[in-house]
């Protein structure tokens, strides 16, 4: 029976859904700080679990008085340290776990998005509405904070300025460049730089570490012939199998905020004729539905060009390198995930 295309799909998600759809992505539902385990050579992902269960125990606290984070408890009692947390640390860490791990501590209301998924909760809702309905979360969760679009960092810093004055806890991660690893931190110096004012909001938790997804492991597997392609996704139940360059076009037809929708339910994705992303945008569409199937935790099987080279060295140098090398690290890992699927008959 021939295989779905992701090609086919036209999802469609209504912007009530942009905010009840705010939790952890499936791959990271069962994860708590106790699944964390933690590099022994690196001490400060230890300190990162202690750090993150302190601050989760802060959330849970009774809700603080809607003048700020500097306001008093009812008995008088100053609130210790800051409403917002910021994991700093290279590709694979764990920063995600660590993220996701706080927000199922808490009780709700509480909301978790990727900074891509906040900002299009704001686009979809306008600014004031989204303020409304988040300004009465205990905590919001974005992972991925990115500082590579001015106009979406200025929006977010805005949006977190009133969350917090309101009495929302905040925590985030983003990452450092790996060749940045050895120079302190490069990330958190730019995250502090580009929130301004809410700079003394924050505590910056640095997390350091090889990343975890190629530690020990083999290189990235070889594409798969076409033949060998076709039979895997005819032969699995919830496959899909697209033209890499069809999907690349079907992409540029749907907002990112659909890209889950667009694999939910999918079991197997296979990519035929993989090619290096021909421009920029391109190549953050890819890095959208890259982090999409890393949420679900979807294997690739892919013919044509390795995955690890849909990125060409031009793009790793430019501004959007840090995403680029994180998509290369997520696909890399789903493609093992693909190459270790039984074989097909």
């Amino acid at each position: 029976m021939p295989a779905e295309q992701l090609t086919s799909r036209w999802p469609e998600i209504g912007a009530d859904e942009l905010i009840t759809t705010l939790v952890p992505p499936p791959r990271f539902d069962a994860v708590r700080f106790g699944t964390y385990v933690p590099n022994p050579d690196e001490p400060s992902q230890a300190d990162a679990v202690r750090v993150c269960s302190a601050f989760a125990e802060r959330v849970r606290s009774p809700r603080r008085e809607r003048s700020g984070w500097r306001a008093l408890f009812g008995r008088g009692k100053a609130e210790p340290g800051p409403p917002g947390l910021y994991l700093d640390g290279g590709f694979g860490v764990g920063k995600t776990h660590l993220l996701a791990s706080l927000w199922h501590e808490v009780p709700g209301p509480k909301a978790y998005g990727t900074f891509v998924e906040l900002t299009n909760v704001v686009g979809a809702l306008g600014f004031a509405e989204a303020v409304r309905r988040l300004s009465g979360h205990r905590l919001l969760a974005i992972d991925e904070f990115e500082l590579d679009d001015p106009g979406d960092t200025m929006l977010v810093t805005r949006l977190l300025r009133e969350l917090t004055s309101a009495g929302v806890f905040v925590a985030a991660t983003s990452n450092t460049l790996p060749d940045k690893l050895g120079e302190g931190r490069f990330a958190a110096e730019d995250f502090l730089r580009e929130i301004h004012s809410l700079a003394e909001r924050f505590r910056v938790l640095r997390v350091d570490g090889p990343d975890y997804r190629h530690r020990g492991l083999p290189d990235p597997p070889d594409p798969a012939s076409d033949d060998a392609l076709a039979a895997s996704a005819e032969a699995r139940p919830g496959a899909t199998l697209d033209d890499f360059a069809a999907l690349c076009e079907h992409l540029a037809r749907l907002h990112p905020s659909r890209y889950g929708r667009l694999v939910d339910g999918v079991s197997v994705v296979h990519l035929r004729d993989v090619r290096p992303a021909p421009d920029q945008m391109v190549g953050l569409r890819l890095v959208a539905l890259a982090d999409r199937l890393y949420d679900r935790a979807i294997p690739v099987v892919a013919s044509g060009r390795s995955l690890g080279e849909l990125f060409t060295e031009e793009m790793l140098a430019g501004g959007y390198r840090k995403k680029y090398l994180r998509a290369v690290s997520r696909l890399t890992a789903l493609a093992r995930d693909g190459a270790a699927l039984p074989a097909t008959r």
